[in-house]
């Protein structure tokens, strides 16, 4: 079965339908930093392909050594992947247990993931009109009904919400006495990194943050992520799948991003800037609402005029994709999500939505 159609960034398959290169498409269906790659990340990659003719390093080190500079943190508490996606599909197998309850509206490949290894998954849908706000009352009575594995997303996907560190540490306490594993999906924390639970995570041999690089970083065709966790669930997580799965090239990636100090401080302002202009004005379509996000990315909810199929279809022609989120467990086919992308970009976006809901 396909999967190009689940997720935003599915760039060459509409570039192949409109008969165009993929250069030539607004890309604003998947979250990935504006201002790209790091000039760092650029160079070292560049000077480091003849390290394709070796075997990749399995043993991370180096990565792990810079991940764990950069968190203040010790580097056994790091796993290295390809992407956090390759450990969503490796966390069922580790886990004992066969139920997983995943606040929702979510990412899709929890339930994906889960299914291939016949977990059962229910859903604890957070809505809309509470602004995805979690009744922790609510989630303790569904943990009662024997929950093995609790999935959440913070900052939330696709709503941008950002749960303050006591309202996970109140879900991770939760967790701990319902003897539930907790597994939280930090992969866009990096646009709010201080409001991070990491610390608190890697107390427990019953809970592991998953990180991704590839959206801050802007790197997702290279795969790559990590997870946060105590030190024996890290050494079970490092012998899961096969070896050699996270490539030369992401390794001397991923190091290099970390090491770029000055274009990640500049890419959390310049996003948090555009940010709050793109919110400013989406807010003057009468017909749009859009939702509170720590993100680099928004959602809007259409109110009347149009559904969020149509606004995406209709965008298209003039080469702009939305995150339509019609398929997100909990949401109506009223909403769409979208990038913060550069202030032109942005701009041409905001003229195309006027003439559309005009």
């Amino acid at each position: 079965m396909s999967h190009s159609y689940d997720h935003g960034g599915n760039i060459f398959t509409v570039a192949r339908t409109l008969g165009v290169v993929p250069d030539q498409i607004l890309d604003f269906s998947a979250s990935i930093n504006p201002l790209g790659m790091s000039l760092l990340v650029r160079t070292a990659l560049i000077c480091s392909l003849d390290i394709l003719g070796h075997y990749p390093d399995t043993s991370h080190k180096e990565l792990k050594q810079s991940l764990a500079q950069f968190h203040g943190l010790s580097p056994a508490h790091f796993t290295i992947a390809n992407g956090s996606t390759e450990l969503i599909y490796n966390l069922p197998a580790m886990l004992s247990g066969k139920k997983a309850l995943i606040i929702s509206p979510s990412f899709s490949e929890y339930v994906r993931a889960l299914n291939q290894h016949h977990w059962e998954t229910q859903h604890f849908i957070l809505t809309p009109e509470s602004n995805f706000s979690i009744d922790t009352e609510k989630l303790e009575r569904a943990l009662a009904d024997g929950v093995d594995a609790l999935f959440i997303c913070n900052p939330g996907n696709p709503n941008g919400t950002l749960y303050p560190h006591r309202v996970i540490e109140n879900i991770y306490r939760l967790c701990l006495a319902a003897g539930t594993f907790l597994v939280l999906d930090e992969a866009f924390m990096d646009f709010c990194e201080e409001a991070s639970s990491k610390r608190m995570i890697i107390q427990s041999d019953n809970a592991i943050v998953l990180r991704s690089m590839t959206k801050f970083f802007g790197i997702p065709g290279l795969r790559l992520g990590y997870a946060i966790s105590n030190t024996t669930l890290a050494e079970r997580l490092d012998s899961m799948g096969g070896p050699w799965s996270v490539n030369s090239l992401a390794l001397v990636a991923g190091t290099a991003a970390l090491q770029d100090v000055q274009h990640n401080q500049e890419s959390l302002e310049f996003i948090r800037q555009e940010r709050r202009t793109l919110i400013e004005r989406l807010e003057q379509f009468s017909q749009l609402k859009v939702y509170p996000s720590s993100a680099n990315y928004l959602l809007v909810e259409i109110k009347e005029g149009t559904n969020s199929h149509e606004l995406k279809e209709r965008l298209l022609p003039h080469r702009i994709m939305v995150r339509d989120c019609a398929s997100f467990m909990g949401l109506s086919g009223q909403f769409f999500r979208l990038a913060v992308r550069t202030g032109a970009e942005n701009n041409r976006l905001l003229e195309c939505l006027a003439r559309i809901l005009k």
